[in-house]
Formats: C-alpha cells, sequence, structure tokens
C-alpha cells in the first residue's frame, strides 16, 4: 500500500519527538523525489522536523514563512508554517500543529515553490 493523504512520514516518533504527517498528495509524491535527489539532506530535513520543528533562533535554512504565507489552514484550522531548504532549490513546507505534537508535510519540491518568487 502507498503512502496518502494524512498517513504518517515512517518511522512513527520515537519518545518527545514530533509526528510527521502527510498533508496532501503532492507532498508524498514531492518527498519520495526529495529522497531520490538529496537524500542526506532530505533526512537532516526530516530529523529537523521531528526534533525542532520550530528553531530559537530560526536560520536562513529554517524558518517561519513570512507575510501571506505564514499561516496556513489545514483541516479547518490555522497553523503556523515553516520552510526548510534542503537543497539550493528544493523546499519542505510544513504546518506546526503544537497541540498534537504534529508537522503536516504541505509541500516537498525539487525545485524553489513558485509561491515565494
Amino acid at each position: 500500500m502507498s503512502a496518502g493523504k494524512g498517513d504518517p512520514v515512517a518511522p512513527p516518533p520515537g519518545e518527545g519527538e514530533y509526528e510527521i504527517k502527510y498533508a496532501s498528495k503532492d507532498a508524498v509524491e514531492g518527498w519520495r523525489e526529495l529522497c531520490k535527489q538529496a537524500s542526506g539532506n532530505t533526512l537532516k530535513a526530516w530529523q529537523a522536523m521531528r526534533t525542532d520543528p520550530a528553531p530559537k533562533p530560526e536560520t536562513d535554512r529554517h524558518h517561519r514563512l513570512k507575510h501571506e504565507y505564514a499561516t496556513a489552514i489545514y483541516q479547518g484550522k490555522e497553523y503556523p508554517q515553516w520552510q526548510i531548504e534542503v537543497t539550493s532549490g528544493g523546499r519542505v513546507w510544513y504546518l506546526l500543529d503544537e497541540a498534537r505534537k504534529t508537522c503536516w508535510l504541505k509541500l516537498a519540491k525539487t525545485g524553489h515553490p513558485r509561491q515565494t518568487d
């Protein structure tokens, strides 16, 4: 069975870690492509979402999005939206659900998202 919207990005979280779940079918496919093209950096992004999804201080490569992208609605709730720069062009966007200790993987792309150009 293949992964789909709402499914966890395996494996399950360890104690104190955040769960990562796909928020869209596009994120599933994008994650697979990132894993193929930049496996080491994608693993680092996965680890960051698991252990420190809202770093303080933020970095150039891991930060909350700004302006109209600072938040997004998922399943009827508004969440802060974060970005990890996986490669020079590849990005991961996720919504941080602190109450559930969950990162909803909204976008994973091997190229820079056009929305922020």
